[in-house]
């Protein structure tokens, strides 16, 4: 009688366990049909320009399409396109001390995106993404932790705009 609880219990648990990992799971929405994809250069028309980051922000919206996705990566004639702007790269102050220093600073980057399906215009979005990264006032954005705050908001804008675009969230 033991032994029949404890394989009812662990078929519950495993069958719990595959429920989330389908639920939760990312796959190619079937409302799209693609089958590539091109990523054309972002301009960078924000007042501070910090070299190499729109070819970083192409690299990282291209990876994110190819893992996430079964679509082929194309340099031109690709059935969904991703083309724009970076819009905005700006460090600010957030927070201060008693003696009215700061504290911390932020960088925030925008990035305006459109997105062309052309086999389906109903599909096309035109939307910009805002994410940020803050960081110690006495630190200097430079070196690693500049390579930290691109890498964390790219990670967050790439995603953002995958959802808009192509998981319709």
């Amino acid at each position: 009688m033991k032994r029949i609880k404890h394989i009812i219990l662990f078929s519950l648990l495993i069958s719990t366990l595959n429920s989330c990992k389908i639920q939760y799971g990312f796959t190619q929405p079937s409302s799209i049909e693609a089958d590539t994809f091109q990523v054309n250069s972002f301009e960078n028309t924000a007042l501070l320009i910090e070299p190499g980051l729109t070819r970083d922000f192409k690299l990282a919206l291209e990876n994110l399409v190819q893992d996430q996705t079964n679509y082929t990566l194309v340099n031109n004639n690709g059935d969904l396109i991703f083309e724009g702007e970076i819009t905005d790269y700006r460090i600010s102050p957030t927070t201060s001390t008693s003696s009215n220093t700061a504290a911390q600073n932020r960088l925030n980057i925008s990035v305006r995106v459109r997105f062309f399906n052309t086999n389906n215009e109903e599909d096309d979005v035109e939307q910009t993404f805002t994410f940020f990264y803050d960081y110690a006032a006495t630190a200097q954005l430079t070196g690693t932790l500049k390579t930290t705050a691109h890498e964390e908001i790219f990670d967050r804008l790439t995603q953002d705009i995958i959802n808009a675009t192509l998981a319709k969230w």
